[in-house]
């Protein structure tokens, strides 16, 4: 019997649209990742960059949106869709922060800049204590 030679009836091997979709889906998924993981370091990096990281957090809002319907559509890997969800939950916290640095940039900005050249707890003490004190009271 020749039954170990080529695919059982119940294996589906994967055809070539089906591979060339997975390569995609996981080419975008690679690059959404970067993305996100690129906003959220130029976020931490400088709040004089907010504009760029604004505009990462967009493209990685696109791309997560369409990694995620592809994922839905061509039935992905689980894991390609919990990454997506993720990255996404991230791109969501990553948009209230940029709205939140655009709103109170001037005090972000001297709050940076009296850290950087605050050379004793005290001093950063009182820079977080000036900062405290330049944000409205409502939102303390």
């Amino acid at each position: 019997m020749n039954s170990g030679v080529g695919p059982s009836p119940q294996q589906h091997p994967q055809s070539e649209a089906a591979k060339s979709a997975l390569a995609v889906t996981q080419t975008l998924f690679r690059s959404f990742l970067l993305t996100v993981l690129g906003a959220v370091f130029v976020y931490v990096l400088n709040i004089s960059y907010v504009w760029l990281s604004a505009i990462l957090t967009i493209i990685a809002g696109v791309l997560g949106v369409v990694v995620l319907v592809r994922t839905i559509r061509f039935k992905q890997p689980r894991l390609v869709l919990f990454g997506t969800i993720s990255g996404l939950v991230v791109t969501a916290i990553m948009c209230l922060l940029v709205l939140t640095a655009v709103v109170f940039f001037q005090q972000i900005l001297t709050l940076q800049d009296c850290s950087r050249n605050a050379l004793t707890i005290q001093a950063q003490d009182s820079c977080q204590l000036d900062f405290q004190k330049s944000v409205p009271s409502g939102l303390r």
